[in-house]
Order: structure tokens, then C-alpha cells, then sequence
């Protein structure tokens, strides 16, 4: 009796050894194929490196991270589809983005299997506004904060300017269309005129036919919401009309790999926003930071861009909040985010408590002339930061915040 007893004692060991060592998985929903997949190769290589580093400390709870991805091609029915595969799997967490559409639809249904999802690359308002909901975080900020941060350079270095507008057609697209019109006095059709395109899947006869309009119009700023390759193909025929030469182009949330896939020639001047680049931890003094962009520079020989940082800082905050909660359960996980303030890549962040927006630093940008460009040992020192607004001036209030809601027909807080 004693032995059996000894044996199962051992038995019960071994198993809660193995139990404890059983691999935690992270589901990464991000888009490897269509307009975005660049981004979305940066969230990958981002998240990787953030689960190595946590694995090298141990883990989370004693436990190994691994990484489990499923292709969006930036398509919100697909996303949909890949949650339910992640949560068959046993997913503690899911993130990714790149599409607002994208992330809004599977949130959603994250949110029906119980499980937190954070939003890399999702800048439409809707995501944290009006669809916004308890499981969904967004790591990057919102419209209104590119547009707070973009109206307020534009009014002081080029007022009183006509402006175009050529609009990807879907919720990220609108949303920061309408927030730009509104932070620069843009908001009459007749004097600031725009056309919109289709998402995905517009066709190059679709962005002539918009930058045809363009051209003969009398508009000083040629404003591209487009993201992605969507973007590159549009400043290619841009350039062919001469509306380069002849027009102050803005892309709103510009990232480093549109400009790489562009190259710096083309895009030389654009302005736009950017939560993060890796000039930004020297900028705020930010070691862990630095530490970072060395690190992802070593292992891919390339900058991180603000894609990279975006999942590279979800996966981190997502663990720190489960030690300190000692906990995988989600409803723990919300209560631990919600009002949680943090440095980690740059300044100070804090994930909202009513609306789960990250309030952070937003940076408005200019693409430096290629010859600067060309200088850096990666070719790709690419942003000039011209300007930048904090969370406090950038973020729409809780009055803001609720009246969205209540126009929508949504309730006043989180559900």
C-alpha cells in the first residue's frame, strides 16, 4: 500500500511537472497575403522576438509561449473563420490586425469564445469607438489622434490650403477621413472634394480614375487614406499625373514599409503619423527601448517598424499583466489592463479603463529626400518627426466617447 501510494504520489508529480510545462499559445491573426502583408510579416517578426525573450526569462507562469498564426489576406470573413481555428487550438490570446475591419470582426468573435484580442494595426475610431467591446484592446492609436496630431501641423505650416481626398472605402478609411476633415477646417465637399475606392480590391484603373479628379481640381494637399500597397500603387500614379510635384501629398498612418516598398524617391516629403519608429526611443530616452531596435536589428538586419514595435509590445503586456495576476482568465486579464500605465518602448502609455484605447504619444512625420535616406547603414532611416501631440491633447474624451456611442445606438459603457 505504501508503495502505491508512493507511486501515485510520483505519478502526481511528474503530471503536475508536465502540466505546468505545457506551452501557452498566442494566436496571431494577421495578414501574410493581399495589400498588407508587409505589415503584417513586421507583426509576425515582432511577436517572435517578444516570445523568445519571455521564454529566455522562464515564460509566463512557469510555462513556454508559442506562436500559432493564421493568414487574414486582410479579409474580415477569413479572420472571422481563423479565430475559431485559434480557439480550437487552445489560443490563450489573440492579436493582429493591419485591417480595421479585419480586427473589429474578429474581435467580436473573440469575444464570444471568451477570449482577449489586441488590435496591432486597426486605426479606424469604430475599433475602440462604436464597436468597441471588453475583449478588444488597441494597442495603436486611433483616427482622431492621427488627425488631433496631423491637423495641428497642417493648420500651423500650411493653412488656408484645398484639399483631396482619396479614400479606401471601409470603416478605417471613413473614419479617418471625417476626423482630418474636421481637425482642418476641410469639411465642405464643394471646396474640399474626394473620391472613394474600393477596399480590398481596387484596381489601378480605379486610383486613376481618383487621381484624374484630383489633378483638376484646384487643391493645394492631396490627402491618400490608403494603407499598404494600396497606397504604393496610388503615389506611382500620382507621381505620373505631377501631382507629387505639385501637391503637399498626406497618407495618414504611414508606416516604414510602404515607404520601402515605394522607395524614399517617391515618397520624399510625404507627411503623415506614426505611433512609433525607431528613431522614437532615443527621441524619449526610452532604454528599454533602444535595447529593442538593437535587438530586432541584430536578429532580421532591418529596423523594427511601428508594426514590429505594435505586437512586440502586446505580447509583453499581455504577459506582464498575467503575472501579475497570476492568471490566464480573461475577465482577470481586463481587470488588470483597464487604467494600467506602462513604459516600455517609449514614453509613458496606459490602456484606457472605459473604452481599452492605448493613450500614447502620437508623431507626425515627413519622408526624408532618398539622399539622406541612403546614408544610414539600412537604407532606411526614412522619417523625419516634425511634430508630435501627447495622449492628454490627442485622445477623444469620455463625453466624446459616449456621444459616438449614443449616435450609434450602443450603450454608454463597454460591454
Amino acid at each position: 500500500m505504501k508503495k502505491l501510494t508512493a507511486s501515485l504520489a510520483l505519478w502526481a508529480g511528474i503530471t503536475a511537472v508536465a502540466q505546468a510545462a505545457e506551452p501557452i499559445t498566442l494566436g496571431l491573426n494577421y495578414p501574410r497575403t493581399g495589400p498588407y502583408k508587409e505589415e503584417g510579416l513586421a507583426q509576425m517578426r515582432g511577436a517572435l522576438l517578444a516570445i523568445d525573450e519571455l521564454n529566455e526569462r522562464g515564460g509566463v507562469l512557469g510555462r513556454p509561449l508559442r506562436l500559432s498564426s493564421r493568414d487574414t489576406a486582410s479579409r474580415p470573413e477569413k479572420a472571422v473563420r481563423n479565430v475559431d481555428r485559434l480557439a480550437a487550438e487552445g489560443a490563450a490570446m489573440l492579436f493582429g490586425g493591419s485591417s480595421s475591419a479585419v480586427a473589429i470582426a474578429a474581435s467580436k468573435r473573440a469575444a464570444e469564445r471568451g477570449l482577449l484580442y489586441f488590435g496591432t494595426l486597426t486605426y479606424s475610431n469604430d475599433t475602440t469607438g462604436k464597436d468597441g467591446h471588453r475583449h478588444m484592446f488597441r494597442e495603436c492609436n486611433n483616427a482622431w489622434m492621427s488627425a488631433r496630431a496631423l491637423g495641428q501641423y497642417l493648420n500651423k505650416e500650411l493653412p488656408n490650403k484645398d484639399y483631396f481626398y482619396v479614400t479606401a472605402d471601409y470603416t478605417w478609411g471613413h473614419t479617418t477621413e471625417s476626423s482630418l476633415r474636421q481637425t482642418t477646417g476641410s469639411e465642405a465637399l464643394g471646396q474640399h472634394p474626394g473620391v472613394k475606392v474600393p477596399f480590398p480590391g481596387a484596381r489601378m484603373a480605379d486610383y486613376h480614375n481618383a487621381l484624374t479628379q484630383a489633378a483638376a481640381s484646384k487643391a493645394q494637399i492631396l490627402v491618400l487614406v490608403l494603407f499598404g500597397e494600396d497606397l504604393v500603387r496610388a503615389m506611382r500614379i500620382a507621381q505620373d499625373l505631377g501631382l507629387t510635384k505639385r501637391m503637399q501629398i498626406v497618407a495618414p498612418n504611414l508606416t516604414q514599409h510602404m515607404v520601402e516598398q515605394a522607395g524614399p524617391g517617391l515618397m520624399q516629403g510625404v507627411l503623415g503619423t506614426e505611433p512609433w519608429t525607431w528613431r522614437v526611443p532615443a527621441l524619449e530616452k526610452s532604454e528599454r527601448g533602444q535595447a529593442f531596435v538593437e535587438q530586432f536589428s541584430q536578429r532580421y538586419q532591418m529596423y523594427p517598424s511601428s508594426s514590429a514595435a505594435s505586437a512586440y509590445s502586446i505580447v509583453q503586456q499581455w504577459a506582464d499583466a498575467a503575472e501579475r495576476t497570476k492568471s490566464l482568465d480573461s475577465q482577470a486579464l481586463i481587470k488588470a489592463l483597464e487604467g494600467h500605465s506602462y513604459s516600455l518602448l517609449k514614453d509613458q502609455q496606459q490602456w484606457r479603463a472605459f473604452d481599452h484605447q492605448n493613450l500614447q504619444t502620437v508623431y507626425v512625420v515627413q519622408v526624408k529626400p532618398r539622399a539622406e535616406v541612403m546614408k544610414d547603414p539600412f537604407k532606411q532611416d526614412y522619417f523625419a518627426i516634425v511634430d508630435r501631440l501627447d495622449a492628454s491633447q490627442a485622445a477623444p474624451s469620455l463625453a466624446e466617447w459616449q456621444a459616438e456611442r449614443k449616435a450609434a445606438g450602443q450603450p454608454p459603457t463597454l460591454q
